[in-house]
């Protein structure tokens, strides 16, 4: 397994955005902005968005918290956090893709059907 800092796996990231469903017509090949936290926070990550029409929402570096980020990040980490919950996908144990996907799967749906009771 080779590590590597999230930043640099950004330009590959967004060439691998599939199409955004919208509105009616040609669907939009990329996303309108791209939040990020302060370690993101340079120019040239910025320019790069710029030229790829993606409007980009980073925190400053320096700058107090509470700049509203945390707001649309928290749905994510909160999310992640649910399906941490679950102990087989807090430590990946199983070797096999299919299987530990498996897993994954059946946690997502456990979640979904907790927020489908609360609304009923």
């Amino acid at each position: 397994m080779i590590l590597r800092h999230d930043v640099t796996q950004l330009e590959p990231l967004l060439d691998k955005i599939p199409a955004v469903a919208g509105r009616v017509g040609r669907p939009r090949r990329r996303p309108g902005a791209l939040l990020a936290d302060r370690g993101y926070d340079h120019d040239k990550y910025r320019r790069l968005l710029w030229q790829r029409g993606i409007r980009p929402v980073i925190a400053r570096r320096g700058e107090p918290h509470g700049t509203g980020l945390g707001i649309f990040r928290y749905v994510v980490e909160r999310t992640i956090a649910w399906l941490h919950g679950s102990r087989r996908l807090r430590i990946r144990w199983e070797r096999r893709d299919d299987i530990h996907e498996a897993f994954l799967g059946l946690a997502v749906c456990l979640i979904t059907h907790r927020h489908v009771r609360h609304l009923c």
